[in-house]
Parts: structure tokens; sequence; C-alpha cells
């Protein structure tokens, strides 16, 4: 059986293939490795933008749970790994993340925070991680850039 796209005919005429919306060509691309400042930070952190991650995601290290006015917080450090620049952070936790991976599950808590990609400050939900083993110490997925980008994995660093 041909497809829509073998026949060299648009989904959205297609009895049958439903399509959910257009895509909004007024977005900005952006490549599948983006500068990402985490403000007030004055240093990019070098992120992977990865569309088959729901939620954005962010290396830190010395996280601590804690209560402040009976709600959990947690505070943890996000230090820069070529530049070196660090800075400590104090956030409400807004929920717990599922991650699934092919060998576990793992549970993450995740905080608000406000991010700058090219000339967009975006605040959002990241989880938090222990990335030493990634490259890119940050993620950024689904949760930033629905509506706001395309994504053409063929180029890197559109914003400098």
């Amino acid at each position: 059986m041909a497809t829509a796209c073998q026949n060299n005919v648009r989904p959205e005429i297609v009895p049958g293939v439903e399509v959910k919306s257009k895509p909004n060509t007024a977005l900005e691309v952006i490549g599948g490795v983006e500068p990402v400042y985490f403000l007030p930070m004055k240093t990019p952190f070098a992120s992977r933008i990865d569309t088959g991650a729901a939620t954005s995601s962010v290396d830190v290290s010395n996280l601590r749970h804690f209560e402040r006015d009976g709600e959990k917080w947690v505070s943890f450090n996000l230090v820069n790994r070529s530049s070196g620049e660090t800075h400590r952070f104090e956030k409400k936790v807004k929920r717990k993340v599922n991650i699934t991976r092919i060998d576990e599950d793992e549970k993450r808590v995740a905080v608000e925070m406000d991010v700058k990609i090219g000339g967009h400050i975006i605040s959002a939900d990241f989880s938090l991680a222990d990335r030493d083993k990634f490259i890119y110490q940050g993620l950024i997925g689904r949760n930033i850039i629905n509506g706001r980008f395309i994504v053409d994995p063929s180029v890197e660093n559109t914003f400098r």
C-alpha cells in the first residue's frame, strides 16, 4: 500500500489521515546543539536540543532537599564545565518527573528555571540530574521547543 508521501499527496488531503496542525513557518530555526544561559549566569551552557524529551534537564551538583514554610525546596549548584562559572540556586520543587531509560526508570525533581536561548528569555520546568557522563550539561526538551522553534539537526550554534 502506498503512503501519502510516496504519491506526493499532502497528508491534509488524504482521506483518513488526520493532521493535528500545520507547522508555523514563523518559528525560529535552531540546531541540534545551542548555547543556553541559565540566568543569572553570564556564560552559556552548550545544550542538546532533544525533540524526544518531554521535559528539559540540567546537570547539577550538591543537590539538597529541604522544607521552607511547609513546602518542598531544593538547593543545588550549577557549574559551567567550560568556563568554571558557578552559581548556587534555591528553588521550590514544582513536581516529580519520571524518566524512562532502557536500563532503569528514574524519578527526579523539577524546578522552574529562567533561561535565555537566542533572544528569548523563557521560564520552564527543568528536571535536575547528574549529567556528568553526558557531553552536554543542558538538554532542551519539548516543553521549551514547542511553539517557539523548529529544530534542524544538521546545524549547530545558530545563536552566537
